[in-house]
């Protein structure tokens, strides 16, 4: 794209988004180092989120080396009023960790006194800061000139025709600080992030949609198209009945082999009754043969005591006694 239509389209940026937005700008006694921890939560995030979630990280912990020691996950659960609360806190706390091995503290206020490219140099050794914040601290800490680029702000170039596709790749737009006046790069950053993190957050809102198209008329040629779900063919009637036939076979071989074991099954449960019943049998014929041996002996006895009875002599005075007188 040409320099003057591109200076063209971010001017025209510029005054449609003062019509619908209000200009945000930080608190003048923040330090360096709360704007670079700020920057961490705005990146692809509303200010009035990013306000939300630097609160809670001042209210709920003790200090900031206490943040740096909290993991990342409990961090992302108190930012989680951020559109990206886990990559805001993986940001955070590796910015402080990387801050404190090298400085052994986190006051850095003494880098305005250096020379600005110094200052920046120093701050983007930090391992966890991003390319948005060290322009975020480099115009709202330092007072230099360069407005902060996040993938919220490429999406939005993109859609309106500011880069082509393979400048968003690299997450660039050339030319943006010379077409901006640094006099009034605040409010452009200001205005022009609330519009980029609408219209990524919520892409399909239509007044979102209004507002690029009185930008750039050919972005709707650029916007996202809603995948709709496709529905599943309607299979002919023949292959629905060789699908019915298949299962039919399927359940009747499953049920075979399940009748056959049950048989089985069967059988061998008899088989073990009746082994179990021809015992008991032979015990009882056993038992009643013995007791009519029994039996017989008793019997036997008997008769040989009333045959004793009927031999048995009775002594000669009874014999006497018994006679009668003559």
């Amino acid at each position: 794209m040409a320099v003057s239509n591109r200076a063209a389209k971010l001017s025209k940026l510029h005054k449609v988004a003062k019509k619908h937005y209000q200009l945000v700008t930080p608190p003048a006694d923040r330090s360096i180092l709360e704007h670079l921890l700020y920057a961490c939560c705005l990146e692809d995030s509303s200010f009035d989120s990013a306000d939300t979630a630097f609160a809670r990280l001042q209210q709920g912990f003790f200090d900031w080396n206490e943040v740096r020691v909290t993991t990342a996950v409990e961090l992302a659960e108190a930012m989680d009023c951020l559109l990206e609360p886990a990559a805001a806190a993986t940001r955070l706390k590796k910015t402080l960790h990387s801050m404190f091995e090298t400085n052994y503290s986190f006051d850095i206020d003494a880098l305005r006194k250096e020379n600005l490219g110094k200052a920046v140099q120093k701050i983007e050794k930090y391992k966890g800061v991003t390319p948005f914040v060290v322009s975020y601290v480099a115009q709202n800490g330092l007072g230099g000139h360069s407005i902060a680029v996040d993938k919220s702000l490429i999406n939005l170039m993109y859609t309106i025709g500011v880069i082509d596709e393979k400048e968003a790749e690299k997450g660039l737009v050339p030319g943006l600080e010379r077409a901006i006046p640094k006099n009034k790069g605040i409010e452009f950053f200001s205005l022009v992030h609330q519009l980029a993190v609408a219209y990524t957050s919520s892409p399909f809102n239509n007044d979102v949609r209004a507002i690029l198209v009185s930008i750039a008329a050919d972005s709707k040629d650029r916007f996202p198209k809603r995948t709709r779900k496709k529905k599943p063919a309607a299979e002919p009637v023949a292959n629905t009945k060789a699908k019915a036939k298949t299962k039919a076979k399927t359940k009747a071989k499953t049920r075979a082999p399940a009748a056959a074991t049950a048989t089985s099954t069967r059988k061998a449960a008899k088989k073990k009754t009746t082994a179990g019943k021809s015992k008991p049998t032979g015990q009882k014929a056993a038992t009643k043969k013995t007791g009519k041996k029994k039996s017989v002996k008793r019997k036997t006895t008997a008769r040989k005591t009333t045959v004793r009875k009927k031999t048995r002599k009775s002594p000669p005075s009874k014999r006497l006694a018994r006679k009668k007188p003559r």
